[in-house]
């Protein structure tokens, strides 16, 4: 709570300063005094409903923009991709911690391996195109529709397998933590095995 406090006085300026809207102004539309505001966009000010909702009246926007809560009841995760590596990144998970999900695109060119470690468990599903997983000694190529999970502590590497560019899902464990189906038929008991490396199928 107290982090979301604190995001609401940048956020009062960079709203105003975007609009052009002086603190003489403001202070006019909203019968707030000047130093009022520029306390509370310093942070000098704590922020209160007494203060925010003309502030969101003048600026005609919803009070929780003001404060920057977030959304209720809407179960789309908002995506924001990023550049990772020349690799294109989406998180489609919003939670620290645990498992974490990401559609990702690689580009064609990427196709030079350059295996690593690291801690972690991965998962991964061929959207599009052919991916190349180098893994140990393995050397596989998966088309669309199949799957792969495997142990990141071993040297490895997925990238194009060069003829263009490959979309992927990933859902990656860093400490280990791997994905569990809990669906099965009814009354087949599911039989427990050593885990091989790499598994992959469709």
């Amino acid at each position: 709570m107290e982090d979301v406090i604190a995001q609401v006085g940048p956020r009062l300026k960079r709203l105003r300063t975007e609009r052009g809207v002086t603190l003489s102004a403001l202070a006019e539309a909203t019968g707030i005094s000047k130093s009022t505001l520029s306390r509370l966009e310093s942070g000098q000010r704590r922020p209160s409903l007494e203060l925010l909702l003309p502030i969101a009246q003048a600026h005609q926007v919803p009070l929780d923009e003001l404060v920057g809560a977030p959304e209720v009841g809407d179960p789309r995760v908002r995506v924001v991709a990023r550049t990772v590596n020349g690799r294109t990144v989406l998180p489609l998970t919003r939670q620290p911690g645990g498992l974490q999900a990401y559609k990702m695109v690689i580009p064609a060119d990427q196709c030079v391996p350059e295996p690593r470690t690291h801690e972690g468990y991965e998962w991964m599903y061929v959207l599009s195109g052919r991916l190349r997983l180098v893994l140990a000694d393995h050397d596989i190529v998966l088309g669309s529709g199949e799957a792969a999970e495997f142990d990141t502590r071993l040297p490895h590497w997925f990238g194009s397998a060069g003829d263009g560019p490959v979309e992927i899902l990933s859902l990656f464990g860093r400490q280990g933590e791997r994905m569990h189906v809990r669906a099965k038929p009814t009354g087949v008991t599911p039989e427990r095995s050593a885990p091989r490396t790499p598994r992959t199928g469709r």
